[in-house]
């Protein structure tokens, strides 16, 4: 049977309709807004005015069914339409390439606010979409900005959307368990988002992760969950200038470790962060 669209505020509604066996209403009707205005190409405030207005054109209907069609099976809104938004910029993602968080735009943030007007070199290890790296690049014009990844898939992707939003970065295919620090220069910043999810946390997430998004770019196991940050961490023994610093990203749960590898690393002014709902995310050190 056809589905009959004729204004918004009928899309919304079936939006939502459709996705409420997914999604609680609230976010069922967020993913729905977020679909009606990348579709149409407006913006939030045209959006609020024109709800009820008649809208035209069947192959706008088509695409919101076929996106309908895709959420449904639980794929992310973020590959259903191919990007999102991280620190403003639009960021291109697909299957194979993990979803920027909202923790990760407080991690740079907190990078940000901590090195204002900062003119030396930053490496994003584990950089993906290259997310972080464009935002830095954004924040410090004048800085050195280089992304690591080991994903072919990350780091064609990441090229696209530094070029998309006009920054400088320069993206590198390397393993970090492998890579020969003497290929690399040396940095001001080691800023890193790794995997950190463990294993045995699996069962606490939902279907639209597990089901779609890289498990290698997600989890560690639990017998060697901080394995990421012990390989970045000896890296940085040799690429990181001294008094230099390093931000990650880190797992709730795992505060007291971080802290306690990068004391072993000869790390000073450690910090732990807390996120906007109090979980500790973010873990700070400078080099002695």
């Amino acid at each position: 049977m056809a589905v009959k669209l004729q204004t918004f505020k009928d899309i919304r509604n079936y939006l939502s309709g459709e996705l409420s066996e997914l999604y609680p209403l609230r976010e069922a009707e967020s993913i729905a807004d977020a679909v009606i205005l990348k579709v149409f190409g407006i913006n939030r405030l045209s959006y609020i005015l024109k709800g009820n207005d008649l809208i035209a054109g069947r192959r706008k209907t088509e695409k919101i069914v076929r996106y309908c069609n895709e959420l449904k099976t639980g794929k992310p809104l973020q590959y259903v339409t191919g990007e999102t938004l991280f620190h403003d910029h639009i960021i291109k993602v697909c299957r194979g390439i993990l979803i920027p968080r909202p923790e990760t735009e407080e991690l740079v943030d907190f990078v940000v606010k901590e090195n204002k007007g900062f003119t030396g070199s930053i490496i994003d290890i584990g950089t993906g979409s290259g997310a972080i790296a464009i935002a830095l690049a954004a924040n410090f014009p004048s800085a050195r900005i280089t992304g690591v990844d080991i994903s072919g898939i990350a780091i064609k992707m990441a090229i696209r959307n530094a070029m998309n939003n006009n920054v400088a970065v320069t993206f590198l295919k390397a393993d970090i368990f492998k890579i020969i620090p003497s290929v690399l220069p040396m940095f001001d910043l080691i800023i890193s988002n790794p995997p950190y999810v463990r294993d045995s946390e699996r069962k606490y997430m939902k279907n639209n992760v597990l089901g779609f998004e890289p498990h290698g770019a997600l989890f560690v196991p639990d017998s060697d969950p901080l394995k990421y940050y012990n390989a970045i961490l000896k890296l940085a023994d040799q690429i990181l200038n001294p008094r230099g610093s390093v931000y990650f990203e880190i797992n709730e749960a795992m505060g007291k470790q971080v802290s306690e590898i990068l004391e072993l690393h000869k790390f000073s002014e450690i910090k732990i962060i807390k996120d906007l709902d109090g979980k500790n995310r973010i873990a700070k050190g400078k080099k002695r």
